[in-house]
């Protein structure tokens, strides 16, 4: 199919998919929508969230609707890297009597993993997720095992429980796309989780893409044209985090102690994509990267303690940092001005 038709066939799969989750799910529609936008974008996202906020459930309720293995990994103190990615055990052969090592696989080798409670285990097994994210591979004894695609990491933390807890490093969460605030259901939405998981209701999900129509999606996405003044506006945005950087906001530089790199463009850029690519749109705006800005960039924005004590939170500097930064999206190329909006019969 061409490239238009893919889309539209993007777009279908999405709706398809949402309404698959939500049979599940109650509410919760920013979430499930950034979500989508991770993983048919081929990124990584953590959901961050106080427990009982159906986290697990909806990772593994998108699990079912695609049709990929699913494997949840419960991190924990204890827990090691060959936990994660597999060992290698002698195995001996009876008729022979010689010995051999054999590689017996972890439970990183499946479509979609659950990485639940990431920030309880201690970095030396956090890091043993690095390669699998950023290579889609794993290196074990000097061999490379290759895991299957799509491959995405879906990781949760809870942010207020300190006992026990192991943050990440940012050098790691710089490896997600996302980072995914899931927040406390509305009223009338809390009622109807506590009415629908109380009875005897169970709901079948059923299946929307295979392994094979989510790596042709994530190829569509990737297809979809970008103009470079969108590029730029992205670059703008995530340059006006950077302290040192010359012509940056003064409250950015009162309030940060560490900005965002070149990969958040890339995520900017991509998210943009993506969010175009299933609404129908054949061409990514500045509206669609400014949609995505703050799950892109919250985990890349480092504040200081003068921030910390006065309650500033990376959101909220974002938020700032969006407000300030011009959107060149009407009729501009490259970095230009804005060709002006003319009014009927003008």
């Amino acid at each position: 199919m061409d490239d238009r038709q893919a889309i539209a066939r993007l777009k279908e799969a999405h709706e398809q998919i949402k309404n698959e989750i939500h049979k599940v799910i109650i509410g919760q529609e920013e979430v499930v929508d950034q979500l989508l936008l991770a993983i048919f974008s081929r990124g990584h996202a953590i959901l961050e969230g106080v427990p009982g906020l159906a986290k697990t459930l909806l990772v593994s309720t998108l699990a079912r609707a695609l049709n990929l293995s699913f494997s949840r990994i419960q991190f924990t103190p204890d827990l090691m890297p060959a936990d994660i990615t597999g060992t290698e055990v002698i195995q001996e052969d009876k008729a022979s009597g010689s010995r051999t090592f054999k590689f017996m696989r972890g439970p990183i080798f499946a479509h979609v993993i659950l990485a639940d409670e990431i920030n309880r285990t201690p970095p030396k097994t956090q890091a043993a997720l690095l390669e699998a994210m950023q290579e889609r591979q794993v290196t074990i004894g000097g061999e490379r095992h290759v895991l299957p695609a799509p491959f995405f990491v879906l990781a949760t933390q809870n942010p207020i429980e300190q006992e026990g807890t192991y943050p990440l490093p940012e050098a790691q969460q710089d490896r997600f796309m996302f980072k995914i605030k899931v927040s406390y259901p509305a009223w009338d939405e809390e009622r109807e989780v506590v009415k629908k998981t109380t009875a005897d209701i169970e709901q079948e999900v059923t299946t929307v893409l295979d392994a094979d129509d989510m790596k042709a999606c994530q190829t569509a996405v990737r297809r979809v044209p970008v103009a470079d003044h969108v590029v730029e506006y992205a670059m703008r945005i995530v340059r006006a985090t950077r302290v040192g950087e010359e012509g940056i906001p003064d409250f950015v530089k009162e309030n940060v102690a560490w900005g965002a790199g070149p990969r958040a463009c890339q995520f900017l850029v991509l998210g943009a994509k993506a969010r175009a690519a299933l609404s129908g749109r054949s061409a990514a705006t500045c509206e669609d990267v400014k949609s995505v800005a703050l799950p892109v960039l919250r985990h890349r924005l480092l504040t200081n303690f003068a921030a910390e004590s006065a309650g500033i939170t990376p959101d909220d500097l974002i938020g700032r940092i969006l407000a300030v930064t011009p959107d060149k999206d009407v009729g501009a190329a490259g970095g230009g001005e804005a060709a002006p909006v003319l009014k009927s019969g003008e």
